[in-house]
């Protein structure tokens, strides 16, 4: 949602000085160990902030900036890693904290094959009520893999998770492959204290026209995240089904 400030703004979505309140709540939350008190904050703010807000003009703003204004990047280390799943026929899957509606243009983008985001509450009207209905962030990501892994037949044990944020530790104890990449440092303690792998990615490029394979709607959510950039999303997906 940070990241489409202005174009919200520029459709009239956002007051001006709603973009500094939630300049400063994307500030402070960078600062901090994202622990829970943080993400209450932001969790309020996004409430407050999209309230009356019609759903399909926010997937229509996200889609259009994610071609026209924003310049979508993902490291090269996790398209490479995507690739590999690909390869082993693995499902991919996003899972994050964000809406829906600003889930579903990336997730499409990416070609994965699910996804989880936040669901807001609707009104009478259908526009987002000013709460959140489903919040998909801690224990809510781990509830949202264990919806799909009994809905699609997922072995959790065989998929795996990644991410950069302590806040996924729900999350990454659900699976049996859990790694963390670029790990703010109580996720880095835990990884270590655990044994997890620890990656680095360092090189964030362009996104490849060849990942831009679904046109058509997706919808769930698989059993890993992937995080890209700084904690804002997170791509996901989960290992082969045994037959």
């Amino acid at each position: 949602m940070f990241a489409f400030n202005k174009s919200f703004l520029d459709e009239g979505l956002l007051s001006r000085r709603s973009v500094i309140d939630l300049a400063y709540t994307q500030l402070a939350f960078s600062l901090s160990d994202a622990d829970d008190d943080q993400m209450q904050k932001v969790r309020q703010a996004m409430a407050t902030a999209t309230k009356g807000w019609e759903p399909e003009k926010v997937e229509r703003i996200v889609t259009e900036g994610l071609t026209e204004t924003v310049s979508p990047t993902v490291y090269a280390e996790a398209q490479e890693l995507l690739a590999e799943h690909r390869a082993l026929g693995h499902d991919l899957v996003i899972v994050s904290a964000s809406g829906e509606e600003l889930v579903a243009p990336i997730a499409r983008m990416l070609g994965v094959d699910h996804y989880a985001g936040t669901r807001m509450n609707r009104d009478a009207d259908g526009r987002y009520g000013g709460s959140i209905e489903f919040y998909c962030q801690g224990p809510g990501k781990a509830e949202a893999i264990r919806a799909f892994a009994r809905r699609y037949g997922y072995d959790l044990e065989a998929s795996y998770a990644y991410s950069d944020s302590s806040t996924d530790l729900p999350m990454l104890e659900e699976v049996g492959h859990p790694t963390v990449i670029n790990p703010d440092r109580a996720l880095r303690r835990e990884a270590l204290e655990r044994g997890w792998p620890i990656l680095t990615f360092s090189n964030p490029t362009p996104l490849l026209p060849t990942l831009e394979r679904a046109t058509g709607p997706i919808i769930g959510v698989g059993a890993i995240a992937l995080a890209v950039g700084a904690a804002a999303f997170s791509f996901a997906r989960s290992a082969r089904r045994d037959h």
